[in-house]
């Protein structure tokens, strides 16, 4: 089975078929760092990096650009109110990203160009585009054309008719149309600037993104990935640009995450309605963000509160339920046990491929996981010992893996405490065998407060850390 993704261009599923067999060139529109980034833009970087790991394990070869953007209206406000100089200010919220990242496991991109560091590339498409006919200048701006642009709207499925008589009263009187946009913003006092045909000034957002995908993936590209806020009008004007200036093509997908909800609002800077990433990563791990977007379509909305992030740590904690050793002194699980274990492992494998095939189904491949557990479960409740076991725990790791999961952790203070805890389960074994239940009760109570699971069963009595 190939993989089929839902195009946003084509509004239905498609086959995917890149341009080069077995190459992926994947476009991820990244944050303008003008203030900590919260936990829709993790939502939105998470979800490509599932997408990215999973055509890897397809064998795909994946070259993944997000960029920065590191100029712009926001920034060079926020820095104004700050009395800050405004590259200082992205520079510290692009660094403190990049930790973000790692502390999710986001695999980091290929390349993460920026505005700044990309202007040659920036004045040449806007000269091109002059040069097609496609933009104009104007007193230092430079505006594009949308009504020479055929299909324009497109990707949104907005009428241009449509969109003039929606325009605001008061538009820039010159423009040849209200719904023409800035490739080139003349500069302002005190405002960072770089030198054009056209004079001082800075680009506009859209057209950033346009040459940073043309100066690092090339004409044509086989993924284009965003939230769903981004279709119009920066996805919609990024392709005017480009397949204007190029006469080709842009993306062959588009891809576009649902957003992350609080209170039934979209989480934003704007609303003020947010958390951030650092606040989230201080109460949970970071295993629990992602779990909530696997648990979930990528493309619907996603509702952020307690309940839901409780849902995902219990689901954290099934799945982890598989890892744990063979109980005391288990001497193999019957025949017809390890059969149907070794029948799940190959269940569990097809469905999970055949399931994230499905435009990257990654709740259904969940279901298929946690089958997995079930029967891993109850095959060592059957006996089962540590080597019965590995296997299918192998797989499971295999396959979280492709999610970005981490399952196995470790606890700093392990090694010192193993013996202690050891010595506890013995004691609290003697208080019960001498049915003095009350005590017995408080050393199981004082354990779990430090985060030790004990588990009984016939065999005797386990234990673990609670992750």
């Amino acid at each position: 089975m190939s993989i089929k993704i839902y195009n946003t261009l084509t509004r239905k599923k498609e086959s995917f078929e890149t341009i080069e067999p077995g190459q992926v060139r994947m476009y991820v529109c990244g944050p303008t760092v003008y203030n900590k980034a919260h936990v829709g833009h993790a939502m939105s970087a998470l979800v490509f990096d599932i997408i990215r790991r999973y055509l890897e394990y397809r064998d795909y070869s994946v070259r993944h650009v997000m960029n920065f953007t590191d100029v712009d209206d926001k920034i060079i406000q926020r820095a104004n109110q700050m009395g800050v100089d405004p590259f200082d200010l992205a520079e510290g919220y692009i660094q403190e990203f990049r930790q973000h990242l790692a502390d999710l496991n986001i695999l980091p991109a290929t390349i993460n160009p920026r505005a700044t560091k990309d202007m040659p590339q920036i004045l040449d498409m806007i000269q091109g585009l002059i040069d097609r006919g496609y933009a104009y200048p104007v007193d230092g701006d430079v505006y594009f054309r949308v009504n020479k642009d055929d299909d324009y709207g497109k990707l949104s499925g907005r009428h241009l008719e449509d969109m003039q008589a929606g325009a605001r009263i008061g538009v820039d009187e010159r423009k040849e149309h209200p719904m023409d946009f800035a490739l080139w913003k003349s500069a302002r006092p005190g405002e960072p600037s770089w030198d054009s045909p056209w004079g001082k000034g800075r680009p506009g957002w859209h057209i950033e993104c346009s040459a940073m995908n043309y100066s690092h993936l090339g004409e044509q590209i086989d993924i284009h990935g965003g939230g769903n806020d981004l279709i119009f009008p920066h996805h919609e004007n990024e392709i005017a640009q480009s397949e204007s200036f190029t006469g080709k093509s842009f993306s062959r997908y588009w891809v576009h995450n649902g957003m992350l909800q609080l209170g039934g609002e979209k989480m934003s800077k704007s609303l003020g309605n947010l958390v951030t990433i650092e606040d989230f990563l201080a109460e949970h791990e970071a295993n629990v963000l992602r779990m909530m977007i696997l648990n979930s379509s990528y493309r619907n909305p996603l509702t952020f509160n307690d309940e839901v992030i409780g849902q995902a740590t219990r689901a954290l904690e099934r799945l982890r339920s598989a890892l744990r050793p063979a109980q005391p002194g288990a001497a193999g699980a019957p025949q017809a046990s390890l059969e149907t274990l070794h029948e799940q492992m190959e269940a569990s494998r097809n469905g999970f491929i055949e399931t994230m095939d499905d435009d990257f189904n990654s709740a259904g491949a969940l279901g298929y996981l946690f089958e997995l557990v079930r029967v891993t479960n109850q095959t060592r409740s059957d006996g089962a010992t540590d080597a019965e076991l590995g296997p299918a725990q192998a797989l499971l790791c295999e396959l979280t893996g492709v999610f970005g999961l981490i399952l196995e952790q470790g606890h700093k203070d392990s090694q010192a405490a193993d013996p202690f805890i050891e010595l506890l389960i013995d004691l609290r074994r003697d208080l019960r065998q001498a049915k003095q239940y009350a005590l017995a009760d408080q050393v199981r109570n004082r354990l779990g407060e430090l985060g030790v699971i004990l588990e009984d069963s016939k065999e005797g009595t386990t234990w673990r850390w609670q992750q």
